[in-house]
């Protein structure tokens, strides 16, 4: 389960382009949390902080407990709009969550035992079709992947997420299909190899 992230936010009463600017001079992000019935609050973060948590690699599906002016506020990370040049975040959203509302929250997906797939054994390429799965789930059991085991297949197999063993208590937002999470495709060299076989038949 991801962990709990901490941020330390301080609130700001002035909101337009200026404020927020002169915010970004000082080394801080605009940011604003809103939902759960209750009135937006704008706030400020510390970039560098930010920038820790973004770095973590699982920031936009873990709560994060945003401390403004010492009260904390469990939350999940919805948004972060980053300059096109720089790559600075340039602000962020929250939304409210209570300990164990049900969240939707976007997962990355882990292969495992490619060493155990004939098809890769042989040459084949994992093409990834989802590097992420949109889950319903608690927001006090929120996962840090979707696990998806490759063992057993081949060439021109496809890994729908029927074949997926999901975190307990979750579920996938998109229910109405058994969509495909991986395909494995032939090498090149064996398409080709298999292209010019078909050729010299044809030609006889």
């Amino acid at each position: 389960m991801s962990d709990t992230l901490t941020l330390s936010a301080v609130a700001r009463d002035r909101a337009g382009k200026g404020a927020s600017r002169a915010l970004r001079r000082e080394g801080r992000v605009p940011a604003v949390i809103y939902g759960n019935n209750e009135e937006p609050t704008m706030v400020h973060v510390e970039e560098k902080l930010l920038n820790k948590l973004l770095g973590t690699g699982h920031f936009f599906n873990s709560v994060v407990m945003v401390e403004v002016d010492g009260k904390p506020i469990r939350t999940l990370p919805k948004d972060v709009a980053f300059h096109p040049v720089t790559d600075r975040p340039l602000h962020a959203d929250f939304l409210r969550v209570s300990e164990h509302a049900t969240v939707h929250v976007e997962v990355p997906v882990r292969f495992i035992n490619e060493e155990k797939s004939p098809g890769l054994k042989r040459g084949g390429v994992l093409n990834v079709v989802r590097h992420e799965v949109e889950l319903i789930c608690d927001a006090a059991e929120i996962p840090d992947d979707v696990v998806v085991d490759l063992t057993g297949f081949d060439v021109g197999d496809s890994v729908h997420i029927s074949v997926v063993t999901l975190p307990a208590g979750a579920k996938t937002a998109i229910d109405d299909r058994d969509f495909t999470l991986a395909t494995i495709v032939a090498p090149s060299a064996l398409k080709s190899s298999d292209g010019e076989a078909t050729t010299e038949g044809e030609g006889e």
